[in-house]
């Protein structure tokens, strides 16, 4: 099984506009200083949540650097009149 989180599979981050993608990825940045802050007092249960959430960090950034280079686009947002 892959390592990442629910819904933040590449599939799902192709679905998602740029805006999105960097909410995903500042939740991102911020469970992991969580998760980092908590690994330090010695209160973290779940180390492999930590390996979870950077992983699931470099695919975003993937996907953002791909749709910077033309490899990915974004999806189409369609108007409806």
């Amino acid at each position: 099984m892959a390592i990442g989180s629910k819904g933040l599979t590449p599939a799902d981050l192709d679905g998602m506009d740029n805006e999105r993608l960097a909410e995903e990825l500042s939740k991102a940045k911020a469970e992991l200083f969580n998760l980092r802050f908590a690994s330090a007092t010695g209160q973290l249960e779940d180390h492999g949540r930590l390996k979870a959430v950077r992983r699931d960090i470099a695919r975003i950034y993937t996907i953002v650097r791909e749709r910077e280079l033309g490899i990915r686009t974004a999806p189409s947002v369609e108007e409806s009149k």
